[in-house]
This record gives structure tokens, C-alpha cells and sequence, in this order.
């Protein structure tokens, strides 16, 4: 009885099975489309009109210089919008250093100043190098001819979306 028992417990225990050495997985990854903001630190560029005579009634314009480069996912639709300024009345201003003097300017998205940039107008943002992308604002000012001298200046807030 002894041995039948042995003989039993021995038939209970597993035999080794062969390992499996050789198997797959999935990897994977998603891309999303987006943006990605380069250089300029807390600066987007600047509009500069240049100086010229307390008396000019000319018409000056200028292309935002310096500030960031955009890179973005081939095919992502940019969106760009500016507010009024700090000085926005009816419409946007440049306002004299230490006084209450303003000289009104208008923006717009191209060279030939034909497309105008309203206020917090949202405008698409075309571009043929993904990976250099400056934004399109161009802007003009009419000098009245009739401000004190001195230095006319505004800050814009610009938001992008994508």
C-alpha cells in the first residue's frame, strides 16, 4: 500500500514543458499635430516705423522684425490673432511717453497691406517650410504732422492656436 502511494504521488508531479524563446509585441505611437515656439523668450518681434519729423504727414509702414520662429507639424492649420493694445480707443494707438498724445496705426497679415489684422481677429496662417514659420504682420501709420516730439509706443497681446 506503501508503494501504491509512492507510485501515485510520483505520477502527480508535472513534466517539464519546453520554453518558449521566441515571441512578439506591438509597439506603437501616435503623433499628434501641434506647434512648437522658437526663440524670442517672452518677445514675439517688434514693429518699428522709424523716427521722422514732429511735422511729417507721411505714410509710414514696417514688417515685424525679430522675435520667434514657428515650427509645426506639416499640415497643421495656425491660427493667429492680436488685440488691440494698450491704447486701443477706437482702434490701436501708439501713445506718446509722457503724455496723452496718440497716433492711430492699422496692422494687417501681408505686404502689400491689402488683408487687414482687426482687433482679436482670428486669421489663418499660411506657410510653405514647416519648419520656419514668422508670422505675417505688417502695419502703417498715417503721421498726422501735429503730435509733440518724443517717443509713440503700444504693446499688442498675440495669441496662437493650432
Amino acid at each position: 500500500m506503501w508503494r501504491t502511494a509512492l507510485l501515485a504521488f510520483g505520477l502527480a508531479l508535472p513534466l517539464p514543458l519546453s520554453a518558449v524563446t521566441n515571441q512578439s509585441f506591438q509597439v506603437s505611437a501616435t503623433i499628434t499635430p501641434g506647434c512648437l515656439i522658437v526663440g524670442g523668450g517672452v518677445n514675439y518681434g517688434s514693429l518699428n516705423y522709424g523716427s521722422y519729423s514732429a511735422l511729417a504727414t507721411s505714410t509710414v509702414t514696417a514688417a515685424m522684425t525679430g522675435g520667434i520662429t514657428l515650427q509645426c507639424t506639416p499640415g497643421v492649420a495656425l491660427s493667429v490673432s492680436v488685440d488691440g493694445g494698450l491704447h486701443s480707443t477706437s482702434g490701436r494707438n501708439l501713445k506718446h511717453s509722457s503724455g496723452s498724445a496718440q497716433v492711430g496705426y492699422q496692422l494687417f497679415r501681408d505686404a502689400a497691406f491689402s488683408q487687414s489684422l482687426g482687433v482679436s481677429q482670428s486669421v489663418s496662417v499660411s506657410y510653405s517650410d514647416a519648419n520656419n514659420i514668422r508670422l505675417p504682420i505688417y502695419g502703417r501709420v498715417v503721421l498726422p504732422g501735429n503730435q509733440p516730439n518724443g517717443t509713440y509706443s503700444d504693446t499688442l497681446q498675440v495669441q496662437l492656436s493650432w
